[in-house]
């Protein structure tokens, strides 16, 4: 039977609003509860009503009320196979940074089918750290840096890199036809909306937000391109939507793609969508030194690159 929680809010947590302090604390509870939960006096610090912009102290008590309708269980254990995946796929991790190769088809948290995502399954197979948290996403399909933080202090100014876009973002993909052959800038605002099927799309608008992406081409093959991706705005899909746009759609994507060039990319061995993100430049938050991580293109992305390269 869910029951009040009593939170000694520590120095890590300090300084966090409540209601994004609530949203992270109880994944999966629709906002409107929590924020009710608050405006009714449901949750209190120190014994007291707080306003949902009040931000945490070192040493206050938070009172929280039972907030889900029906429990959620976190899973408390991690296959063994995906154990040996976060393993083996760490590229970095110090006192302040973890950085992982993430594997395609590995979501990066819980979602409404999913009911373990990377950072669960981290804080169950390294449950002695304190700390951890995503600084950023990347897409299920998509493989490569991924980067989360080790304590507050650490998230809060990898978060500020990326809000002023000074995270150097770069994803190496494969497109249909001859995209470009000098660099390309894309800067076309992007819009969110989702389909009768419940399916989330995302098409160029100009009442979307502002969206920035650079594409410079590696090597062309008979019918696709190797292109560098730079993002300077991380917009949902925004990748795939720019390329597709263009007229030139990443290889294999189900989504925004072309069929007729899909199925011409599995010949050449193409299970997945091709998107990687290959590297990942960052000023470390504690001792200001610019890193440049990087991770190699999976083994299964690279034989398709050899087997477009054989034919070409």
């Amino acid at each position: 039977m869910p029951c009040v929680q009593f939170i000694d809010i520590t120095a890590a947590q300090a300084g966090q609003r409540i209601d994004n302090f609530l949203l992270t604390l109880e994944k999966g509870v629709p906002k409107s509860r929590i924020y009710r939960a608050i405006r009714t006096g449901e949750v209190r610090v120190n014994k007291g009503r707080i306003k949902q912009t009040y931000k945490l102290q070192a040493g206050d008590s938070l009172r929280v009320p039972p907030l889900r309708v029906a429990e959620v269980t976190t899973p408390t254990t991690v296959n063994d196979h995906l154990r040996q995946q976060l393993q083996q796929c760490v590229l970095l991790e110090d006192d302040d940074l973890l950085v992982l190769n993430k594997p395609a088809g590995l979501a990066v948290h819980a979602g409404s089918n999913i009911n373990q995502g990377v950072i669960e399954a981290l804080r169950v197979t390294r449950s002695e750290l304190p700390y951890l948290e995503l600084v950023h996403r990347l897409d299920r399909d998509t493989s490569g840096c991924l980067l989360l933080a080790k304590n507050r202090d650490a998230l809060l100014k990898l978060q500020s890199q990326m809000i002023n876009h000074d995270l150097n973002k770069r994803y190496l993909t494969v497109v249909k036809g001859n995209l470009c052959t000098e660099q390309l800038l894309i800067e076309q605002p992007l819009l969110k909306n989702t389909v009768s099927s419940g399916e989330r799309m995302v098409r160029v608008d100009p009442e979307g937000k502002q969206a920035k992406t650079l594409f410079i081409p590696v090597e062309q093959f008979s019918i696709a391109q190797l292109v560098e991706v730079v993002l300077f705005t991380g917009r949902t899909h925004q990748i795939r939507v720019h390329a597709a746009h263009t007229g030139h759609p990443l290889a294999g994507d189900d989504k925004y793609g072309h069929r007729q060039f899909n199925k011409d990319m599995k010949k050449f061995g193409l299970k997945r969508l091709f998107l990687h993100a290959w590297k990942l430049g960052i000023t470390h938050p504690t001792s200001g030194q610019e890193l440049l991580l990087e991770a190699p293109l999976p083994e299964t992305l690279q034989n398709v690159v050899d087997r477009l390269r054989d034919v070409s």
